[in-house]
């Protein structure tokens, strides 16, 4: 657990530090922000950032009675107050300044987003073509570490409902911000697969695309990535087993992973390497600067080199070239694997550290699993 907290808190450094490079904005309490924050006696305080405006409220299936009286704190933040509320699902919006604003900062705001496709010509590997298509699947699982009901999306090849066969499995993680969603939104999963298949460039698989975001007290970020680890080896898996024809072996059982997702990936193929055979790390890495982690790094995986290089058939990095704000990171962290003679394969593709790369590592990936 503390390696995991001074990974994030090392990456998190590594970003601020890149600030001063005009490589991200300054940051402002809309970073940390809790949108809605239900009290112990089921009353609601709404918020949101918004320092320039002069009106806020919030409308919705809410109580009329007795509206949310909005005031604007010194940091930006406009905060109102709901009184008890009955047991219930509500929606709401805010109005800000007569604006409708969907709640930026809630869980399933990246859900909201409309998504813009430009393909000027139709034919790219994204696109939506004539061909069969699979199906994605929203299921609901419940996860024992963390207590409760979780969501995840699978895709399953054109055919798999009439089918027998038993399929291999790809479990395919999001980044940071993000949930299980955006895979198969604005990550296209779906449709560059069913290209794929239609094209004979893949073999038939399985592709579980679970949530990596997790909920946590204050927002903390540093605690996500061991909690998922634990979610992903005694609930997703277990699950995806119990319900899909699908191989149980370590052979057949590939993991990947963008960023924060990448960290996610590493954290479980690393301390588990007999359940999976390819591990892609996409736009990620450790944290070398930290030095701590770095020598625990640099250890572990001298310690450990024999143990990977027989289990990972196929271990891969892979960035959005050099304007990847990961990519500094991941040539650090590449070096303590040359120093353990862990062997891989690493490759850049156009992009940066966005949707454009990731979208082409699923292309150039999935074809290559499972040969």
């Amino acid at each position: 657990m503390r390696k995991i907290i001074l990974i994030v808190a090392a990456i998190l450094s590594f970003a601020a530090a890149s600030q001063a490079q005009g490589w991200f904005r300054q940051p402002t309490p809309n970073d940390t922000l809790r949108s809605t924050v239900i009290l112990p006696d089921n009353s609601v305080v709404f918020q949101i950032y918004a320092p320039n405006a002069q009106k806020v409220a919030v409308m919705g299936d809410l109580p009329w009675d007795k509206p949310a009286v909005f005031t604007k704190q010194d940091n930006g933040v406009w905060k109102g107050r709901l009184a008890k509320m009955d047991e219930g699902i509500y929606r709401y919006r805010f109005v800000v300044d007569g604006m409708n604003v969907y709640d930026p900062k809630a869980p399933d705001a990246g859900e909201t987003s409309a998504l813009l496709t430009v393909a000027p010509k139709g034919d790219e590997f994204f696109a939506m073509k004539n061909v069969p298509h699979g199906a994605v699947a929203e299921r609901f699982y419940w996860s024992d570490p963390l207590g409760t009901m979780r969501r995840l999306h699978v895709w399953t090849p054109a055919g798999y409902e009439k089918s027998t066969d038993t399929l291999p499995v790809l479990y395919l993680v999001h980044g940071g911000g993000d949930t299980d969603n955006s895979w198969p939104g604005v990550g296209a999963a779906g449709l560059i697969l069913d290209n794929l298949m239609a094209e004979g460039k893949m073999k038939p698989m399985v592709v579980v695309m679970p949530n990596g975001t997790i909920e946590v007290p204050g927002g903390d970020m540093m605690a996500e990535v061991p909690l998922f680890a634990k979610d992903m080896i005694t609930s997703i898996i277990p699950f995806i087993e119990d319900n899909y024809r699908v191989y149980t072996d370590q052979a057949n059982r590939a993991m990947a992973g963008l960023s924060m997702g990448g960290m996610e990936t590493l954290e479980v193929t690393l301390n588990n390497p007999e359940m999976f055979s390819y591990v892609w790390v996409l736009s990620s890495s450790f944290a070398p600067g930290n030095k701590e982690v770095y020598e625990y790094e640099r250890g572990r995986l001298k310690k450990e080199a024999d143990r990977y290089n027989k289990n990972f058939k196929l271990l891969v990095f892979t960035q959005g070239g050099q304007s990847d704000i990961a990519y500094n990171n991941c040539r650090e962290t590449l070096k303590l694997f040359d120093e353990a003679g862990i062997k891989y394969e690493y490759n850049d593709v156009p992009g940066g550290h966005s949707w454009t790369a990731w979208r082409q590592n699923l292309y150039d990936l999935a074809p290559r699993l499972f040969k």
